[in-house]
């Protein structure tokens, strides 16, 4: 006897025999228990989920010799007849290679015809979807209205392509793909059966390569049994479809949990050893992230779709929440960028170092193991906020008395900053310091500790001055109590900043700028060096001297109050030839010519432009002039208002006439009046800009 394959020898051949479905099979039972028969049934759903065994077990519910019921006898000549597919009532079309309509035509011409030994006739036309158009047409009346005798099963991968008008004469049974769950059950029920040695482990490989085929998943049981020669092991099954070890997804999973590079790098070698595809291997993480992040919100709704639901448990008992979305996100943008890599390994190496290297600040609450010194460097979300300058020197706690000493004039104290004082083992010559701008707060000589417990230093560019030769001390510039400070300090400032502060001893003293905190510090901008500094190449001194030139901006012709007449407007006419730019054409638009005598021209030159206004751009004009009228002119100009339009003025009217003209040439539109009307709209004057807008000259 010739072996027959396992989907076909273990076809269900009874409603109780079948997997899954529970939601058709229980209408279809009470429907033949009831008697309450429809002429035409559809079926649809993904291959191997039952469709045909379906059909066939309703022919054999609906002609047993033993009357029609759920539960066919199965052993009367019909029910054999049937399962062996030579019942001559059971006509079993497929439509896929009978598209045409005469093939239609053909196959009902035998409708009207009774039955040869059943009680039914039963048409099983499989994939129906691959009918034309004529042949639905055909089709139509018959399916409506068949003879008593004539019952319609119809099965389809892809209902959406069915025309209405069937779907409408049909009853509709979508069947569901088949869970893993329930596949692997059913093959460990058929491999019992069948005594062959099995790894539970395979099956659910098998159950999740099938996706959601009960045939496909027995037909690779077949394949399985003759690659393991005769066993169904993981190994072998792993080996034979190819797909990834899940051991080592987890393996990555716990090295970037540990936040170990080294062990992410080992894992991703080992993975190349199978010669992985790469974006296979990122989406495989990325399910077990998913699931991962189930179990983190509902731990009983983790499916056990690969057999590894304890280890997703407790990787869900180690990973913080964030860091599975943030590894999620991240997974899911490298594999958008994967194929721009240089190769799919070095793409997905990146995608996991970049997991490491971002991956959110520890926190106190968060379970999560220790992470191993080797390997990325984590950033930290809040940087340690005591910074000490880089050159500051902290006060000493006492300093003993000193002979009296001349102090310089004390530096200008501008808000929230006092100095560190130090001695310094080097003398210098004075500096002239910089003149003050401010109060001046002297620091006492007697108690430097208690003015330096009062200051909590923050980094700040420091300000070293080097002095000798002190002089005698001065009575009127002796150390102020501690009082003057406190109520100095207790003054309401924005900022306090000492920008020198000169303290004379036996040795050189270094003076080191601070800042005290401020509380508006959040509505704030950070301080910064605001001045623009100068550097000299040869000196390598700072020039505080130098100031960024000030841009100037030319003001918005006014309106003029009479129009340009005479030699003014010729001066409108003339200027657009003189092809003029910049500044140089800025004061010819705002000037009126005046009067002409002989080679001598006067213009009037608007005030408010008077800032542009340089001999060098008086020249410029004048030599325009010059090339313009080919004679040598001599060009005055004085700053008077022109009574008359200048060009400028006269552009700036052009531009607003031709503003209006847009404006109204809009709200005159007949579409746009219907708009407003119907839709209530509003027309945003901002936007409308003219066509053709006139040019400034």
């Amino acid at each position: 006897m010739s072996y027959q394959v396992l989907a076909r020898k273990w076809r269900p051949r009874s409603f109780r025999e079948m997997v899954g479905q529970t939601h058709v099979l229980k209408a279809l039972i009470n429907a033949l228990d009831s008697q309450r028969l429809h002429h035409a049934y559809l079926f649809t759903g993904t291959r191997g989920v039952g469709k045909t065994t379906i059909a066939r077990i309703i022919a054999k519910c609906l002609n047993c010799e033993t009357g029609i019921s759920s539960t066919p006898c199965g052993t009367c000549s019909i029910c054999k007849e049937i399962d062996e597919g030579r019942f001559v009532d059971l006509i079993e079309v497929d439509a896929a290679s009978r598209t045409k309509v005469e093939d239609t035509r053909e196959l009902l011409d035998n409708v009207q015809y009774s039955p040869s030994r059943g009680r039914f006739k039963v048409y099983l036309i499989d994939e129906v979807h691959m009918l034309s158009s004529h042949s639905f047409n055909a089709l139509l009346k018959t399916l409506e209205e068949p003879p008593p005798h004539v019952k319609f099963l119809l099965a389809t991968t892809d209902p959406q392509k069915l025309p209405v008008t069937i779907l409408s004469r049909c009853l509709q049974f979508s069947l569901k793909n088949m869970p893993p769950e329930r596949v692997v059950e059913h093959l460990s029920h058929v491999l019992a059966a069948e005594t062959i040695p099995f790894e539970e482990d395979a099956l659910w490989l098998l159950g999740r390569a099938a996706d959601g085929s009960m045939r496909d998943a027995m037909s690779l049981t077949d394949q399985a049994i003759a690659f393991g020669e005769g066993k169904v092991l993981a190994a072998d099954v792993r080996a034979m479809l190819g797909t990834l070890d899940h051991g080592q997804v987890y393996g990555v999973l716990h090295a970037l949990l540990e936040g170990d590079a080294r062990g992410v790098i080992d894992a991703v070698r080992h993975l190349a050893e199978q010669g992985p595809d790469w974006n296979g291997v990122l989406s495989e993480i990325l399910n077990v992230l998913h699931r991962v992040a189930i179990a983190q919100a509902l731990p009983d709704a983790v499916d056990n779709g690969y057999g590894d639901r304890d280890r997703v448990l407790e990787l869900a008992g180690a990973l913080p929440a964030e860091d599975i979305q943030f590894y999620y996100q991240m997974g899911l943008i490298g594999r958008r960028d994967l194929p721009l890599a240089p190769d799919p390994r070095s793409g997905f190496e990146m995608v996991l170092l970049r997991m490491l290297a971002f991956r959110p600040a520890d926190s106190a609450d968060a379970p999560r193991l220790s992470l191993k010194p080797l390997g990325i460097s984590q950033a930290t979300a809040n940087p340690p906020s005591d910074l000490v300058a880089g050159a500051a020197i902290a006060a000493p706690a006492a300093v003993p008395p000193q002979p009296a000493a001349a102090a310089p004039e004390p530096a200008p104290v501008a808000a929230a900053s006092v100095a560190a004082v130090a001695p310094a083992p080097t003398v210098a010559a004075p500096q002239p310091l910089p003149e003050a701008s401010a109060p001046v707060v002297d620091l006492p000589w007697e108690e430097p500790a208690a003015v330096a417990a009062s200051v909590i230093p923050t980094p700040a560019e420091a300000v070293q001055e080097s002095v000798s030769d002190p002089a005698p001390a001065d009575d009127g510039v002796a150390a102020k109590t501690p009082e003057i400070v406190a109520e100095a300090a207790s003054e309401p400032v924005e900022e306090l900043h000492v920008e020198t502060v000169a303290v004379v001893t036996e040795e050189a003293v270094v003076i080191e700028a601070a800042q005290l905190p401020d509380n508006d510090a959040d509505d704030e901008p950070p301080l910064g060096d605001y001045d623009y500094v100068e550097m000299d190449a040869e000196s390598m001194d700072y020039d505080f001297g130098a100031i960024e030139p000030e841009v100037i901006e030319a003001p918005e012709p006014s309106a003029a109050a009479v129009p340009a007449t005479g030699l003014a407007a010729e001066w409108l006419e003339l200027f657009p030839k003189l092809g003029l730019a910049g500044m140089t054409g800025s004061i010819g638009a705002n000037c009126t010519l005046i009067s002409v005598e002989g080679d001598n021209w006067l213009l009037h030159l608007d005030p408010a432009h008077s800032a542009l206004f340089n001999p060098t751009q008086q020249r410029r004009l004048n030599d325009a002039l010059n090339q313009q009228q080919g004679r040598e002119l001599k060009l005055h100009i004085e700053l008077i208002k022109p009574e008359q339009e200048t060009p400028a003025q006269a552009a700036s009217r052009k531009r607003a006439n031709r503003q209006r003209e847009a404006e109204e040439s809009i709200h005159n539109d007949p579409l746009v009046q219907q708009m407003i009307e119907q839709f209530t709209a509003v027309i945003r004057a901002d936007s409308i800009e003219p066509i053709d807008p006139i040019i400034t000259p």
